[in-house]
């Protein structure tokens, strides 16, 4: 009999939880109350701190470190969470220290399986807690400090949401075809738009957009084995990491591509730009820089031939890693919508500099495969060859 998880720290959302598995309970869904709080709880829970902190370094209820205790215990509840198999979904509430216990848990719990945070973060900037994960942050609006008129409506449409969610059992379907990753950017859709139409039929195509996350989440999904091929078209997060930006890959964007091996076609997609938010946004050491308005809260920068280079080469160090079958391909005539014949962020020089760096920086062999290709990122001829390289290194 699967259940729903209902979690916080009962030593000070007591009223809340029991709120909410009440609700839980009237909507005929099936609560388990689960204590992550360091005190004695105002409530009993149904499973304690003490269970979840056993999970987690021995003492770990007996310090006096708040900041200590909470990071103990977010380890703990992740270990826990992870050990459970009666799971229908899972709902938390919390300010900042149990936002952070519980998504810790839920964020190692499988994409599908309901999850839900209530929390006085959640209007914020949620992505250290949501991750690549699909836990739904709902904002609390007043503080989780005991009941009001207000706290008891969000936590009864919470509670009707995670039933609702749960009822359905639904669950990741065993895959029936190759499921590939691509990556796409507005600049770069054409070009993938055109791949995903090649590859109709043959493969389950799942586009991510390349938004720091976007990179992310596709590759904790080559980790994982549910994508098993990849066409990373636009690699524009590595320019973000590198220059400052604003979606940034992080530095472990292509490690799961060389830690898997799975078969690898890769471009320079949107890598003549960085992302900022609004012109205000910029900071000031690029001002005299080429600026572009993708629209009132976007603001892109064009990176300059030294940027490019060191694009290049460090998506060419990368490459060197992986032993599995890599394909890259080069288009001469521009990588982005913006980068082509009379288009605003047209740079010749800023193109060979990056498309040099990446020739000289990779150790190319029989697996490692360049493809200079004389057309623009998003020309017919730029997405039949790419589906070609993958066709031949995922036969």
């Amino acid at each position: 009999m699967k259940r729903i998880y209902v979690v916080g720290t009962a030593d000070t959302k007591g009223e809340e939880l029991a709120f909410l598995a009440e609700r839980i309970r009237a909507l005929g869904g099936d609560p388990l109350v689960v204590d992550v709080g360091t005190r004695a709880p105002a409530i009993p829970p149904e499973v304690g701190a003490a269970e979840i902190a056993s999970f987690g370094p021995p003492g770990l209820l007996e310090g006096t470190d708040r900041g200590v205790a909470v990071a103990g215990m977010a380890a703990a509840f992740a270990a826990f969470i992870i050990t459970r198999n009666d799971i229908a979904g899972i709902i938390g509430i919390g300010g900042g220290g149990g936002t952070s216990i519980i998504t810790a848990g839920m964020r190692k719990l499988p994409i599908g399986l309901p999850k839900i945070m209530v929390s006085t973060l959640a209007s914020g900037d949620v992505a250290p807690y949501v991750g690549v994960s699909d836990v739904v942050m709902v904002p609390s609006i007043t503080d989780l400090a005991g009941l009001n008129r207000i706290s008891r409506v969000i936590l009864s449409n919470a509670a009707q949401a995670i039933v609702g969610m749960s009822a359905g059992g639904e669950v990741l379907p065993p895959a029936t075809k190759m499921a590939v990753g691509l990556t796409m950017f507005g600049v770069t859709t054409p070009a993938v738009t055109q791949i995903v139409e090649h590859l109709a039929g043959s493969v389950e195509a799942l586009v991510f957009h390349a938004t720091g996350t976007g990179g992310k989440t596709m590759e904790m999904l080559v980790d994982s084995g549910l994508i098993t091929g990849v066409i990373d078209i636009t690699t524009t997060e590595v320019a973000d990491y590198l220059i400052g930006g604003v979606l940034p890959a992080g530095p472990e964007r292509l490690d799961a591509i060389a830690r898997t091996r799975v078969p690898y076609v890769g471009s320079v997609g949107a890598c003549d730009m960085v992302n900022f938010w609004a012109p205000a946004t910029v900071p000031e050491r690029f001002a005299g820089r080429l600026f572009y308005p993708h629209n009132d809260n976007v603001t892109l920068m064009r990176t300059t031939p030294d940027e490019c280079r060191a694009i290049g080469e460090w998506i060419g160090a990368k490459l060197n890693a992986c032993e599995g079958p890599v394909r890259l391909l080069i288009p001469l005539r521009g990588v982005s919508a913006l980068d082509i014949e009379g288009g605003p962020f047209r740079d010749a020089e800023a193109d060979a500099e990056l498309f040099g760096a990446i020739e000289r920086t990779v150790q190319w062999n029989a697996n490692r495969r360049l493809i200079t290709l004389d057309c623009h990122i998003n020309d017919p001829a730029f997405a039949g060859a790419a589906v070609a390289a993958f066709t031949e290194i995922a036969a």
